[in-house]
């Protein structure tokens, strides 16, 4: 089985992970359609090759004026002079390709949460294993000296009967928590891009940086890609809903076009060339600018809404994550207090129930306490981790 470090996990799943290739294919139709835009407000030179054939040609006195067959062959440069709707959309395709590098990176923060939810799934797994094994082991210790007792005279079938079941209730319950840890290992493994299983091999820190940013709303959109994401495309629908009034601005093209027939007209020179500045201006379209405005500008306001709203969540998160972080640290303290002290009980009942001070069913009640507070301090180190990476993560820091 594969055994990697927090860091590399991370690394290999924003790397390698296919959602993230995925959503780095949206740049580059991205910077295809930034090209076409730019492609629109540039030179553009075109040909045109025509054959024509006729029922029959024209002659006069003996000369022919249209021939039958004929070849003609144009050439068109065509250089937009003024184009600010093209101007426009280039600027506008260059903001989604902003909006689509922000998209990839949130996608790769996605990710990384999803690899760091793993990661810290197999440490509280292997605790809940490690705790279940040790009361197995003490349930074993148990039931041996129960046997013995028994098999001596000094105890009853009934004690042993106890102390067997509740080793076998223990032995069952090591084997679904290691199934649970291997279920981790394979999602691990998943995220990463390996063909097998990983495991976590060391203990992440999630220390928080000295240059880490409060809680307020500018800190916070310099740091977090998803309020990077949103305002981005905010900034795009802002420019999308400025640009409406070039849709009514005339257009001016130069285009100059050489020529070339053969066999020569009559009346016309064989090679020619013009010169023409085409406009086109907008008239009246029905309604159509005006509605196309209307609902940018209600894509606009969606994007407001949007950002606004995943700004005031950010902040909350931060305020949350603090608090559970505080919140997590008085609980794990308390819960290891509580798991040393049922170990202590433990070895206290078992030294009385061999000196004939304490029942068999004191034994047991005391390894389920035992064993009930190692889980309980298993699951309090996986909620004070969970909140410290929270933390890292409303502040914008992680990955």
């Amino acid at each position: 089985m594969l055994r990697i470090t927090f860091d590399e996990a991370i690394r290999r799943a924003i790397e390698k992970n296919p959602t993230v290739q995925a959503a780095a294919a949206g740049i580059l139709r991205a910077e295809g359609l930034l090209r076409q835009a730019r492609a629109a407000t540039r030179l553009q030179v075109f040909g045109n090759i025509t054959t024509t054939t006729l029922n029959t040609g024209v002659d006069f006195q003996g000369t022919t004026v249209t021939p039958r067959n004929s070849l003609a062959a144009t050439l068109t440069a065509d250089m937009p002079i003024v184009a600010a709707a093209a101007w426009a959309r280039r600027a506008q395709a260059e903001d989604a390709r902003n909006v689509a590098e922000f998209a990839v990176a949130d996608t790769r923060r996605q990710v990384a949460l999803a690899a760091a939810d793993a990661y810290l799934t197999i440490l509280a797994a292997r605790r809940v294993v490690e705790a279940n094994a040790r009361a197995r082991d003490t349930a074993k210790a148990h039931f041996d000296l129960a046997t013995e007792l028994e098999q001596r005279g000094a105890g009853s079938r009934l004690n042993a009967l106890r102390a067997q079941q509740q080793f076998s209730t223990d032995e069952a319950l090591v084997e679904t928590a290691r199934l649970a840890l291997y279920g981790a290992q394979e999602a691990l493994g998943v995220l990463i891009a390996a063909d097998e299983p990983a495991d976590a091999s060391d203990e992440p820190a999630f220390d928080l940086p000295a240059d880490a940013p409060s809680s307020q709303t500018a800190s916070l959109t310099s740091f977090r890609s998803d309020l990077k994401l949103f305002a981005a495309e905010q900034l795009a629908a802002e420019r999308i809903v400025r640009d409406s009034s070039k849709d009514w601005w005339p257009s001016i093209d130069a285009l100059f076009q050489p020529s070339s027939t053969y066999p020569s007209p009559f009346f016309l020179p064989g090679n020619s060339w013009r010169f023409l500045l085409q406009a086109n201006v907008p008239v009246f379209d029905s309604g159509q600018r005006a509605s196309s405005k209307i609902q940018r500008q209600a894509a606009l306001e969606q994007t407001r809404s949007l950002f606004a709203g995943a700004t005031m969540q950010a902040t909350s998160q931060v305020r949350a994550a603090r608090e559970a972080v505080s919140s997590g640290e008085r609980v794990l303290a308390s819960a290891r207090g509580a798991a040393g002290q049922a170990r202590d009980v433990v070895d206290i009942t078992n030294i009385a129930f061999r000196a004939g001070a304490a029942t068999n069913i004191e034994v047991i009640d005391a390894e389920r306490s035992a064993r009930d507070a190692e889980t309980a301090v298993a699951v309090a180190e996986d909620t004070l981790r969970r909140a410290r990476l929270e933390l890292l993560t409303a502040l914008g820091r992680f990955p």
